[in-house]
């Protein structure tokens, strides 16, 4: 007798998506991986109050920007960053004064740290978000931004960075300066801890407290947005270098965001055609569909052209030549869904909180079941 198993039911919505990509011109192959690429890992909640509260950081940072106004960003941070006591060099991060500073808090003797071409240009604030509160550090000098980004997120090596990398969202980011505070708190009796008699035992208490010494900030550079000029948008370049600005900030917001509010944070195609409806729709007060896809690099009928920004987000392992074509025809469809979708907002969908509104509306799709419309997909938009 021959034994047979009951095939594996079919998910409808898996189905539907697979059907986009067929009428998209996917093959049985390029459908998996799009598949794939393109599942939605958003945890959507049913409902949440806006906004939410500030990260323990935020009142750190705060201090930080008060203090700049009359000292100057770049001494206040180095007080606080260890990693700006270190200029930016080859090996350095193997150094045993490298080494103390970033594992013990150490602080080197006899160092300038950090250069920066342009370090009165630096400007620090506290943004106000639908997820909180957020630290942003804008750098409008590029190559104070690529040695700022070097210092704190790749331990000051210099290795190589993008030139479509315009911003920077820093997490996990071990500030010695707070446990310098965290330290003195506990000395004065203001964080009690029975049976630890030693800062060495506090702190080993203390470590799995992350919230207490790790932040969350943003890295902004100047220059137009995707290295995309203001002629190809009809702008002057003064209107462009502040729309640029603007539309960085609320991208990045919008990537906090997302991780805060909704779980995650990917180099995906959807996170970022999220992230860039919350800084055009900030800037232009209206999302364009022409714009995203003109910074993609897709402002051409068909391909991409080489150096737009969709090349960086081919995923892990790379969608393949044949799979990333039918990226680029879903991303066309979806910008041109979501500015039909927008143009059908009220106006309080403009304000900060109604953008994140929005962005929780919007992630409750895939990438297909957007470009699509309302063809196959089980939800709609509003």
């Amino acid at each position: 007798m021959t034994l047979t198993h009951p095939a594996a039911p079919v998910d409808p919505r898996e189905a539907a998506r697979a059907r986009v990509l067929r009428a998209f011109g996917a093959g049985p192959a390029e459908t998996d991986e799009l598949l794939a690429y393109n599942r939605s890992v958003f945890a959507v909640p049913a409902s949440v109050e806006l906004p939410l509260a500030d990260e323990p950081c935020v009142d750190a940072w705060r201090r930080y920007a008060d203090e700049a106004r009359t000292r100057g960003v770049l001494p206040v941070l180095r007080e606080h960053l260890v990693e700006l006591r270190f200029p930016v060099a080859a090996g350095i991060r193997d150094t045993e004064p490298y080494q103390a500073a970033i594992r013990r808090g150490v602080l080197p003797d006899g160092t300038d740290g950090l250069a920066l071409e342009n370090p009165n240009g630096l400007r620090l604030f506290i943004h106000p978000t639908p997820a909180g509160a957020v630290p942003v550090l804008v750098v409008p000098h590029r190559g104070d931004f690529e040695a700022l980004v070097r210092a704190l997120t790749k331990r000051n090596e210099p290795v190589p960075l993008p030139p479509s990398m315009g911003a920077c969202m820093v997490g996990g980011y071990n500030n010695w300066g707070r446990v310098a505070d965290l330290r003195g708190a506990w000395e004065r009796g203001e964080v009690p801890l029975e049976g630890a008699e030693t800062w060495s035992a506090a702190f080993g208490v203390l470590r799995n407290r992350k919230e207490l010494y790790q932040d969350r900030f943003v890295l902004l550079s100047g220059g137009p947005y995707s290295g995309v000029p203001a002629e190809a948008l009809g702008l002057t370049a003064e209107e462009w270098s502040r729309a640029s600005l603007t539309i960085r900030l609320e991208h990045e917001c919008a990537h906090y965001f997302t991780r805060r509010v909704l779980s995650s944070m990917r180099n995906n195609l959807l996170d970022e055609l999220l992230a860039d409806y919350a800084g055009i729709v900030a800037a232009a007060g209206r999302y364009r569909a022409d714009w995203f896809l003109r910074f993609c690099g897709l402002e051409e009928a068909d391909g991409c052209r080489p150096g737009g920004r969709l090349e960086n987000y081919r995923g892990d392992p790379p969608l393949s030549d044949a799979a990333f074509t039918v990226l680029g025809r879903l991303v066309r469809a979806a910008a041109r869904r979501v500015e039909a979708y927008d143009a059908t907002l009220d106006p309080g969908a403009r304000t900060a909180e109604g953008r994140g509104r929005v962005l929780m509306a919007l992630a409750r799709r895939t990438l297909e079941e957007i470009a699509a419309g309302d063809v196959g997909r089980p939800h709609p938009l509003t």
